[in-house]
């Protein structure tokens, strides 16, 4: 070592120990000024929690604090709470543990919507319609749909005695049932409409999305499926890989699905499709909407790009940005966007956000029509840079998936906002079927075609669904009852039909009104040329 220093001269050694002794004074001073900082926030925590006026919550303060400097960031770097972080855990792992039933509260009283498909209570018998009378033998008329969660949700495996009164019947019924793992499904629906028509609504991209995904196109592909419809609309996005992995169901060779880029070169990243399937040469349609974001535009926005099929629907919401959740010790998190993602053409997704107080009303208050946008020249005067689809298209960045064909959905009159806002439709069809469904389920209960070609609403219903609301004290508006009505009788059929067939049920009547859907299945033969 010696030999080596004295290859240098003295200046050249002085200089070099100078600048060790600087660097270590340096991070010795950004240390201090960190520490500083954190002193800073500690003090204001601790003198507000010591002297403010009111008695305040240590956790309350902290909280507040996070948020407070995540506001001036982006709208998607965000503080979760315990209880909010353990509902988005639920979701996205795909399960939690309880007796497996949708229920809503309708006057006090806990109405099961519907047992949820091989879960705990479908097992012993719980039917839609059932009133929840007695929780373990103690009354819960009254009950919160919190203190239901936490009654009826516990470990795997422990038992809850259940009392219902079932109308159709007139008696109560009592019910020993143990608690089980409940999948909360991400594909909602998958069915097929018209004969080959595949029709698959996928409502999130959760941990186990994929794999329902190759699940319900197996079985639309063993019942005669020859085209599809994948249904993205109101779907606020999820896990990243699991939306790759999707893609990659219908996108050959290797290409590119999404790329990554951020402040960091750990988090630059290109994902690109892996694996052959049988479904990448069938005509395909992508249904969107404001409500679809992140996810859901890596999807829509690869699709595009490779011209592998049509989008339509309505512009998305515009969310590009890449987030990293960091759990806390107490269970909370915060998700930090780390880095912004781009289409395999180069096009940012994400919205601007300068004006981050309207960036939601901005959304809500947008206006599109009707339009054949599939050459995009209706964003000719975009000013956002223009890139190019596989086939020459010119697409834009900076706003959101927009689509090749616009189409509005169905707006809704305030009559039928009001009946919609107040669960009128619901509310009616229970009681019809409290009369009826038992009669409806012997007719129909195995076979669905022939509930839908064969059961409406008459007119001597329809009458007695206006005395109905009026009985709500909802004011009665004729002219935009008929203007609705066939949309009214839709609804009514679609929850009569999710009574006894569940989703699959709900979502085969309600696509015959769903106005986006029987817009886009007019798309088809476009979709076929351009995989060819």
């Amino acid at each position: 070592m010696k030999k080596n220093l004295l290859k240098y001269s003295p200046a050249v050694i002085i200089t070099l120990l100078l600048g060790i002794y600087i660097g270590l004074q340096l991070n010795r001073f950004l240390t201090t000024r960190q520490n500083l900082q954190i002193k800073k926030l500690e003090n204001v925590l601790r003198y507000t929690e010591s002297f403010y006026i009111d008695t305040l919550k240590r956790e309350k303060l902290v909280e507040d604090a996070i948020e407070g400097m995540f506001s001036n960031l982006d709208p998607h770097t965000v503080y979760i709470s315990p209880q909010e972080q353990q509902v988005s855990e639920e979701e996205f792992r795909g399960n939690f543990e309880g007796i497996g039933i949708e229920f809503q509260i309708i006057k006090d009283t806990v109405v099961v919507v519907s047992p949820i498909t091989g879960g705990p209570s479908e097992l012993v018998g719980i039917l839609s319609g059932d009133r929840i009378i007695k929780i373990n033998g103690k009354s819960c008329i009254g009950f919160t749909n919190e203190q239901v969660i936490k009654s009826l949700r516990g470990k795997k495996g422990t038992k809850v005695e259940v009392t219902v009164y079932r109308p159709s019947v007139g008696k109560q019924i009592n019910f020993s049932i143990v608690r089980d793992t409940i999948n909360i499904y991400s594909v909602n629906a998958s069915l097929i409409y018209n004969k080959d028509i595949g029709y698959i609504s996928l409502n999130r991209f959760a941990e186990t999305s994929t794999k329902e995904m190759i699940d319900a196109l197996k079985k639309l592909y063993s019942s005669g499926m020859k085209k599809l419809v994948l249904d993205l609309r109101n779907n606020p996005g999820g896990y990243l890989e699991q939306a790759v992995q999707i893609a990659d169901l219908f996108i050959d060779d290797k290409k590119l699905i999404v790329y990554t880029k951020g402040r960091l070169d750990e988090f630059n990243e290109e994902y690109r499709a892996e694996k052959e399937y049988p479904y990448e040469k069938i005509p395909l349609i992508v249904l969107v909407n404001r409500g679809s974001a992140s996810a859901s535009e890596i999807v829509a926005g690869a699709i595009q790009d490779w011209d592998r099929g049509l989008i339509v629907g309505e512009t998305t919401f515009g969310k590009g940005l890449v987030q990293r959740q960091i759990v806390l010790p107490d269970n909370s998190a915060v998700r930090i966007t780390i880095a912004k993602y781009y289409t395999p053409s180069g096009r940012a997704i994400q919205r601007s956000y300068k004006d981050k107080k309207n960036y939601y009303k901005e959304l809500y208050e947008r206006v599109e029509f009707d339009s054949n946008n599939v050459d995009h020249s209706l964003e000719k005067n975009n000013s956002k840079e223009i890139y190019k689809t596989k086939n020459g298209r010119k697409v834009h960045a900076g706003n959101g998936i927009t689509p090749d064909y616009i189409v509005e959905n169905y707006k809704d009159s305030e009559f039928s906002i009001e009946l919609r806002k107040n669960n009128l439709y619901y509310l009616y069809v229970r009681k019809y079927m409290d009369k009826k469904g038992e009669v409806l389920r012997q007719i129909y209960k195995h076979d669905m075609q022939k509930f839908i070609r064969e059961f409406n609403f008459s007119e001597d219903d329809m009458k007695t669904f206006i005395d109905f609301v009026k009985e709500q004290k909802i004011k009665f508006n004729y002219d935009d009852y008929l203007k609705d009505k066939e949309i009214t009788k839709t609804r009514l059929k679609a929850f009569v039909a999710r009574d006894i067939y569940r989703d699959e049920g709900w979502y085969s009547v309600i696509l015959m009104s769903d106005r986006q859907f029987q817009k886009a299945i007019q798309h088809f033969k476009e979709a076929e040329e351009m995989i060819r």
